[in-house]
């Protein structure tokens, strides 16, 4: 008899399980396979190019490898689809993003990267608590940079230190059409060449405003934004909220890694 019961139980519960799957539910599972699969990671991001290895390597990007993947496959979308314009990076850091673009990027299609190449400028009563919280540890000295290296916005001669890792990666922005400018991008984002595709990572309201309102209007047909901090900080993303309202119908969005606006 104790055989039989067990027999029914197991038939019982194959049964049920049967009937909760047609009926479009998902059967409970055990408290043990359930924390089971809540430990389980996720496969590591296969970096699409050797570049984005080398970059994370030494330490020169805050960017995981997924989305330095999609800024590579935009650059070479870009190039492949023939669509016509200058890359743009607004906001380099330690220019390890801006390395991925230039090794995607074919070597005669000029690349313009936008930074101040040092302390990063006060957010404005624009952005969240989230921003000003930021920026006060940043301007106390107390910011960490990445994996532990002091923050990048402390050294000093940023911008050639960018220069010269450049070339210590074999891409040297001589050689490449690169072109490094300093200062505020309301000061220097100008011009009216058309963009196929810009990288935006100016992390508060202003800078990114001033990035959407200057390239916005210069993107090639089927160009690309990326702004890398839409998910991250709250100014970044209320000025690219405001921007898409003002504009319905001439940008579209796709999200990746990172929010992708398309010029229609």
């Amino acid at each position: 008899m104790p055989e039989q019961k067990t027999a029914w139980r197991k038939t019982a519960g194959r049964i049920k399980r049967r009937l909760t799957r047609l009926a479009g539910k998902p059967p409970k599972q055990s408290a043990k396979k359930t924390a089971k699969k809540a430990t389980q990671k996720k496969p590591a991001v296969t970096p699409v190019h050797p570049v984005v290895s080398e970059v994370r390597k030494l330490k020169l990007t805050y960017l995981p490898v997924g989305a330095l993947n999609d800024l590579y496959e935009a650059a070479v979308a870009a190039d492949e689809t023939g669509r016509p314009g200058v890359f743009l990076e607004a906001g380099c850091a330690l220019g390890g993003s801006a390395m991925v673009l230039n090794q995607a990027k074919a070597p005669v299609r000029p690349l313009y990267i936008y930074d101040v190449f040092g302390m990063i400028p006060p957010p404005t009563d624009e952005d969240g608590p989230d921003i000003h919280e930021r920026y006060e540890k940043i301007k106390s000295g107390q910011a960490a940079g990445i994996g532990g290296d002091p923050y990048y916005g402390y050294e000093e001669a940023l911008m050639d230190r960018v220069r010269d890792t450049f070339t210590t990666v074999g891409l040297p922005v001589d050689d490449n059409a690169v072109t490094l400018v300093q200062g505020l991008f309301q000061d220097t984002i100008t011009g009216d060449e058309p963009v196929a595709l810009a990288h935006i990572d100016g992390d508060w309201y202003d800078s990114v405003r001033t990035c959407l309102e200057r390239i916005g209007p210069r993107l090639s047909p089927g160009g690309v934004m990326v702004i890398d901090d839409y998910f991250y900080w709250s100014g970044c993303r209320t000025a690219v909220d405001e921007f898409l309202a003002k504009h319905p119908d001439d940008y579209t969005t796709t999200r990746r890694t990172r929010l992708h606006i398309v010029k229609a």
